[in-house]
């Protein structure tokens, strides 16, 4: 499917009780675009267990900008945003087809900014296809991007998610990736696995707050302490989760995956789903 039409079509075998489940995943390093671990398996078994989609709109934490853009090229470039890493890493291609008719129906749909097209600057970054190729490793369904506007406030992102709902219902996946605790500066290269207990500590807060549907906390997550400080120095790996819980609706439910942390990263994750 590459067309408008095709998601129309898509769209038109739902139920009228039907949507897309909405997920938010912690990426964590771009090894595990390569690696067989726990976390892959989890996106294995995550494609396995979604409905096929018609199309996917990711939120990476990798595409930062100032206003909000989705790509919408023909074929998006698999992007190597990173260094130090093996050579079998840079050479991985993704090619999945990006599809412009989704770029113009998300246009559409957003009133509370301008969305802008990206043409030929970015493509697909290893916070989407790292995850995305695990989950679907044919590459054969169409990919946007959507950035993510450096500029505005938690409370600004979780509101703009809402008026993307109406894509669940056209077969489209929405996922948000990053992780919920991301602070690299307090990473012990010597031993990269350790156990925190502030992140643990935080984790578990976060996912509380989740499960009871209690958001406005995690919107001001500043509010939350120095754990929370300690776990977001910086917003880019967050914001992909409030954009789902943004789309949380009253009827659906949350179940955790790949819930676990190395040093101050975690890789909690999961699958919002009426």
């Amino acid at each position: 499917m590459n067309s408008l039409n095709d998601l129309r079509k898509f769209s038109g075998t739902l139920k009228a009780s039907e949507k897309m489940p909405v997920v938010f995943v912690g990426h964590g390093s771009p090894m595990n675009a390569i690696e067989e671990n726990t976390y892959t398996k989890g996106w294995h078994s995550l494609g396995y267990e979604l409905p096929k989609p018609a199309a996917i709109l990711c939120i990476s934490a990798h595409w930062e900008t100032k206003g909000t853009y989705v790509t919408a090229m023909e074929q998006p470039k698999t992007i190597h945003d990173f260094g130090g890493f093996p050579r079998e890493l840079f050479a991985v291609q993704y090619a999945a087809p990006g599809s412009p008719e989704l770029a113009e129906e998300t246009k559409k749909l957003v009133e509370k900014t301008d969305i802008l097209f990206d043409h030929d600057h970015w493509g697909l970054d290893h916070g989407c296809w790292s995850v995305v190729k695990n989950m679907y490793p044919d590459a054969d369904i169409p990919i946007i991007q959507m950035s993510i506007d450096h500029f505005k406030s938690p409370q600004w992102h979780y509101d703009l998610a809402k008026e993307l709902a109406t894509l669940r219902k056209k077969g489209v996946l929405i996922l948000g990736s990053g992780n919920m605790v991301h602070n690299l500066r307090l990473v012990n290269w010597n031993d990269m696995f350790a156990k925190y207990d502030w992140t643990e500590s935080i984790n578990a807060q976060f996912k509380s707050l989740i499960s009871d549907r209690n958001h406005t906390p995690l919107i001001n997550y500043q509010s939350l302490g120095k754990e929370a400080q300690l776990a977001i120095p910086t917003p880019e790996h967050y914001l992909p989760m409030l954009y789902i819980l943004g789309l949380q609706e009253q009827k659906d439910e949350i179940s955790f995956f790949n819930d676990d942390s190395w040093g101050p990263i975690s890789m909690t994750s999961f699958k919002i789903s009426g």
